[in-house]
């Protein structure tokens, strides 16, 4: 029998998306199957997809004009393409034009426009799922739209995020905390890129009304991003209990070191942190938007988007309420425990390539 080989498309490549790629294909490549990853050379350095087995073709940015000639080179011969993500699937659909090669597209996000861009973004959408012969969303919501902009056959596949490394004691959550500065005082913590739609200017208006209380619980944000200047000087200017800690490797162990996580986007599918949060038993406050609510079920506290109030009385109700708190980690790992594994990614993706390469036989 011929061994299969895919293609995957990697653009700008979330942390979500990219760790996704690096575990399809090393499960790919268990399998049996040829894999090539197209990705930007920081991407690979990042994520190591080399390392999963896979062959690594270095392609630019969507900015970059020779992107598409790359990806034209990488994809011939292919027997499925998979791109990933709105910007990948564009190029890809340019890069197949004219080839019967099935292209399938994972939905991880959706993009965030407004005004003539929003309209830019909503051609771009109907491009890549015209071109793809399967569409692949991480939330019933982007299946939703999938659909409503074209696509031929959508379909859910809410995709693991491959698990983190255990955290082994209570001694290095309390080493985290101490790190943090924040030994004898709560500590909540909200992670991702500092830009508009994940909400912090909401969160930070929260803050004001803890930062009274004494001991006065201390946020942490880990993450970078455009909006990290201005924040700064916002909690400086109003002297807020919160500490941006930029970009960290160590993320579940200072997660699991937190009393609370918090997560208050303007849109999520399958959010990294709340998956996160729930697999480690942290009690998680988190917006009810996009896929949010689909992922957690009952097993986390759902506030509206954009409003402080609700925010900072959900935090200080937990705060106060030890059992609670604790209904919520054990909540919190039971709904953990009927996710997707990374296996069962592995062969509903699998299973749609056989699908597709069968059909183009």
């Amino acid at each position: 029998m011929t061994q299969l080989h895919t293609v995957q498309v990697v653009g700008g490549g979330s942390s979500g998306s990219s760790a996704h790629v690096r575990s399809l294909a090393a499960g790919l490549v268990a399998r049996g199957l040829r894999v090539t990853v197209c990705a930007p050379t920081e991407l690979d350095r990042a994520y190591d997809f080399s390392g999963s087995g896979a062959h690594h073709v270095p392609v630019p940015r969507s900015s970059d004009p020779a992107s598409v000639a790359a990806l034209r080179a990488a994809c011939a011969g292919a027997d499925v393409v998979h791109a990933h993500g709105l910007h990948a699937a564009v190029r890809a659909a340019f890069a197949l034009g004219g080839r019967r090669i099935p292209l399938v597209v994972t939905w991880h996000t959706r993009a965030h426009a407004e005004g003539a861009r929003a309209q830019l973004v909503r051609l771009m959408e109907r491009k890549a799922v015209r071109a793809a012969a399967v569409v692949l969303g991480t939330s019933s919501e982007l299946v939703d739209r999938a659909r409503s902009r074209g696509a031929r056959d959508a379909r859910l596949a809410p995709i693991a995020v491959p698990a983190q490394r255990e955290v082994s004691d209570g001694g290095q959550e309390s080493k985290a905390r101490a790190e943090l500065g924040s030994v004898d005082r709560p500590l909540l913590m909200a992670v991702g890129s500092l830009v508009a739609h994940h909400g912090y200017d909401t969160l930070l208006d929260a803050t004001r009304s803890w930062r009274g209380l004494d001991p006065a619980p201390l946020l942490v944000v880990a993450g970078e991003g455009r909006e990290r200047g201005r924040l700064q000087r916002r909690i400086d200017n109003a002297e807020l209990p919160v500490r941006l800690i930029g970009r960290r490797d160590d993320i579940t162990e200072l997660l699991a070191a937190a009393d609370i996580a918090i997560l208050p986007s303007r849109w999520e599918a399958r959010s990294v942190l709340a998956q996160e949060a729930l697999r480690l038993g942290v009690p998680l406050i988190a917006t009810a938007v996009g896929g949010v609510p689909e992922l957690v079920g009952e097993a986390a506290e759902l506030v509206p988007y954009g409003d402080a109030a609700a925010l900072s009385n959900a935090v200080l109700r937990l705060l106060s309420d030890p059992e609670r708190r604790r209904q919520l980690s054990t909540a919190g790992r039971a709904q953990a425990a009927m996710w997707p594994t990374e296996d069962d990614t592995i062969a509903q993706v699998l299973s749609v390539y056989d699908e597709l390469a069968g059909r183009a036989r």
